[in-house]
């Protein structure tokens, strides 16, 4: 589940192993292309952690986080 704060949407995503991990982050990689829009992301093992926000808005939650974040869902829910 997402949840704002400090100005960003955060969820952390845990995985069976490193591999399902970083295949995610190149799924959520292609999304971010095709939304022309980045997070900030960390992996360590089986865990990633992303961050969105709008740097153009003065890294705010706007619609396009909203956006990217309900595509990555998809990926796994």
């Amino acid at each position: 589940m997402w949840q704002e704060e400090d100005n960003k949407l955060k969820r952390t995503f845990v995985f069976k192993d490193f591999s399902e991990a970083f295949a995610f982050m190149t799924r959520v990689a292609m999304l971010a292309e095709v939304h022309n829009h980045h997070p900030w992301w960390s992996n360590v093992y089986k865990t990633v952690n992303i961050e969105l926000n709008t740097h153009d808005a003065g890294n705010i939650v706007t619609e396009k986080d909203l956006k990217l974040a309900a595509a990555i869902d998809l990926l796994v829910d």
